[in-house]
Formats: C-alpha cells, structure tokens, sequence
C-alpha cells in the first residue's frame, strides 16, 4: 500500500510503547497478520495501566474488558520491525473508556493502522459493570486529548 495522508501523526497520541515484530506474527503474504494488530492494541494499554494505573492483571478486583474494537489498516507491517504504539483517550465516562491507538512502523511519522477499543470496568468475580477505579482513572486521564 502506499503511505497516505489518513491526518494523523505521532504528536497526535500522548505516550508510546515499542513492540518487536516476531517471526510468529508474519502470515503466509509476508506481512504481519491482521489478527497481531489487536494484540498490538490491548499490549500497548495494559502495558500503561500497570505502569501507571496499579493495574495487576491477576489480582485486581476491578477489570477492563474490551467490549468494541476497530481498526483500519494503512499499510504493511512487516518482519523485522519495531512498533512504536500510540494512545490517547478520546472518552472517559463512570464505568468505560475509549482508547484510539496508532501503530507507527520503526520512525515513521504516519501510522500503518489506526483504531480503537472500548473498555468496560467490571467486577471480576460478578462481571457486572463498577465505576473505574481512581487510580486507573488517574492513568487514563493522563492520555485524554480534546476532540
């Protein structure tokens, strides 16, 4: 695919996390599947709320599950590479949050995909929904960006 002008850059998302292609991630066109590119996404923000969320993924009591995602796909990621990750919060409300994510290739300034998801705080024992908790609010609000 050619690099198009989608108006999106790498100063439009508030923090980054770096992610390696793996040999594993490829598919039989010799690009990486369609399916990482999620991976990529949910990786990229848990990874920031246990830095900055005190999110334990095992024990915490309050969990996020993602409950919509979309993702639109620029061009080619390919093996080797680096990802640099791109997110910023578009929303925050009592019990969810929406996260917009790029996937930025090695140091380009453009995005090879671009998308969002949809997390919903729940009990982990009862999954029934719960306001999110302070500290992952605190995490989250540090990526919130104006529309």
């Amino acid at each position: 695919m050619e690099d198009t002008d989608i108006g999106e850059t790498r100063e439009n998302f508030a923090w980054f996390n770096k992610i390696s292609t793996r040999w594993i991630d490829m598919d039989v066109y010799g690009h990486v599947n369609n399916v990482q590119y999620y991976s990529f996404f949910d990786s990229a923000v848990a990874e920031h709320l246990i830095q900055y969320g005190e999110l334990d993924p095992k024990n915490s009591p309050e969990i996020g599950l993602v409950i919509e995602t979309k993702c639109t796909f620029h061009k080619s990621i390919p093996f080797p590479a680096i990802i640099n990750v791109g997110l910023r919060v578009s929303r925050i409300g009592k019990t969810s949050v929406t996260y917009e994510i790029g996937l930025f290739l090695n140091e380009e300034l453009t995005p090879a995909a671009t998308g969002y998801f949809v997390h919903v705080y729940v009990d982990r024992s009862s999954q029934k929904p719960v306001a999110i908790p302070e500290e992952r609010r605190k995490a989250m609000e540090m990526l919130l960006v104006s529309n």
